[in-house]
């Protein structure tokens, strides 16, 4: 069994490995999009269409902020807005054609990259690495997402 201190020196290291990852992906991408238009894009393209309060709530920001995503990408033509049928008050928003050309192409160009760096290594270590994708997958996942 892991010691307190050694859980800790993991956690530590993990968290900075993720961070500096995911920091690069986004470098990789070249979309333009801060990380955070980037994330309630996704969110939208996945979810979708969703009011602005759903966006909220999904991207766990509040209400106002959405809002102005939403008018951020909605003036860079990324999502598209249209009445909610079920509340005139509100609007529904979808990813755009364009919204979903700019997540695909910078999955594609984050996908290359990665995948340059994997076949470099021993077959070994990229088993390594898809085991600990799935883990890390399980480790993230919410109490209930997974039917449990």
């Amino acid at each position: 069994m892991a010691t307190t201190s050694s859980v800790s020196g993991v956690a530590a290291q993990l968290r900075l490995a993720v961070a500096r990852t995911a920091r690069r992906l986004r470098q990789e991408a070249g979309t333009g999009l801060s990380p955070t238009l980037n994330s309630a894009l996704a969110t939208v393209d996945r979810h979708g269409p969703l009011t602005p309060s759903e966006l909220a709530a999904r991207e766990r920001v509040q209400r106002p902020t959405a809002t102005k995503l939403i008018a951020r990408l909605e003036a860079e033509g990324l999502v598209a807005r249209t009445p909610d049928p079920h509340d005139r008050r509100s609007s529904l928003i979808a990813s755009s054609p364009q919204g979903r050309d700019v997540l695909r192409l910078g999955r594609t160009r984050k996908d290359v990259f990665l995948a340059e760096r994997l076949r470099r290594l021993p077959a070994e270590d990229r088993a390594t690495l898809a085991r600990a994708a799935a883990l890390l997958e399980a480790l993230l996942e919410e109490p209930g997402e997974d039917g449990r």
